[in-house]
């Protein structure tokens, strides 16, 4: 499929009936950058209908060029996963469009970082309602189609959701109950021919970082955590330096082979180095493991 130059409207032409009839389809949110950019265009390159959502469609440019390279189309449309409407309407233009949906990519999230007494509830719930309740309402949303299809719920998680980790207390809470939900969901969505799967990436080089906000006056200035956090920042800049980082290309490789796969397990990490890190938590019962490895991430001395 040949892609057409970019053009200012805010969504891509959506692809002939005929030829979206054969093809499954596919739709993916948050696509603006990252994880999600890079699948859409390579799950496009694998032959799937992608229907690429994201938040705010005059940020679409990048992902159109990537497209365009790739020699690949896909279908630019709005969809924000905090607005009730949003999703209603995203669900509803697939169904008008394409009349089915094969699969569903879960990925649009926010970063955040902070520590509880430091920071106002409001700001912690904010992080619940994108990461963890977005995910909730466009599964919902979804599954009628995905019953239809005997199709593909694939969500984003982090090795966040496993682990817990110092300055993410509201972000891993919120991926915590992402794996919660999907773990629970799996079994009962596959008596009715649904596959649930639950990606968890390490650390990804990519824009996530720079936008939860740490560059500039820091989020524990002024507070008894501000030398913590000092260290904490310093682990996480070399963390997810490219030199030590997943690309975003990697993980949406894992993403459109696990799209691909006749039997895609529940759970899967997306490098060695995020399978070590689980490892330790899943063998960790008392909790020592976990404690002794990310008590160094803060440690002042």
């Amino acid at each position: 499929m040949t892609a057409s130059a970019p053009e200012p409207a805010p969504a891509s032409a959506p692809a002939p009936a005929s030829e979206s009839a054969s093809a499954p389809v596919l739709l993916i949110t948050g696509t603006s950058s990252g994880i999600g950019r890079a699948t859409a265009v390579a799950a496009a390159r694998a032959g799937y209908t992608v229907v690429a959502t994201m938040r705010d469609v005059t940020k679409a440019a990048p992902l159109r060029a990537a497209a365009l390279e790739a020699g690949v189309t896909v279908d630019v449309q709005p969809l924000d996963v905090t607005d009730a409407a949003s999703i209603e309407a995203g669900i509803g233009y697939v169904i008008a469009t394409y009349g089915r949906l094969d699969a569903l990519l879960n990925n649009a999230g926010a970063g955040h970082v902070g520590t509880i007494e430091a920071e106002p509830l409001d700001a912690v719930r904010a992080v619940m309602e994108v990461n963890f309740f977005g995910v909730v309402a466009v599964s919902r949303a979804a599954m009628p189609l995905l019953r239809e299809s005997r199709g593909r719920l694939v969500t984003v998680s982090s090795v966040g959701g496993v682990v817990g980790q110092p300055f993410n207390e509201a972000y891993c809470a919120a991926k915590f109950a992402v794996e919660g939900f999907l773990e629970s969901l799996a079994p009962v969505a596959a008596t009715v021919g649904v596959r649930v799967t639950v990606v968890e990436p390490g650390a990804v080089s990519t824009e996530f970082v720079a936008n939860v906000g740490v560059d500039g006056s820091q989020p524990t200035d002024g507070t008894p955590y501000e030398p913590a956090f000092a260290a904490y920042l310093e682990r996480t800049r070399t963390a997810f330096d490219p030199a030590n980082a997943q690309t975003a290309e990697g993980v949406a490789d894992v993403l459109v082979e696990l799209l691909l796969s006749d039997e895609p397990p529940a759970r899967v990490q997306t490098s060695e180095a995020a399978k070590r890190f689980v490892g330790v938590k899943l063998a960790d019962l008392d909790g020592s493991a976990v404690q002794g490895l990310t008590a160094g991430w803060v440690a002042t001395a």
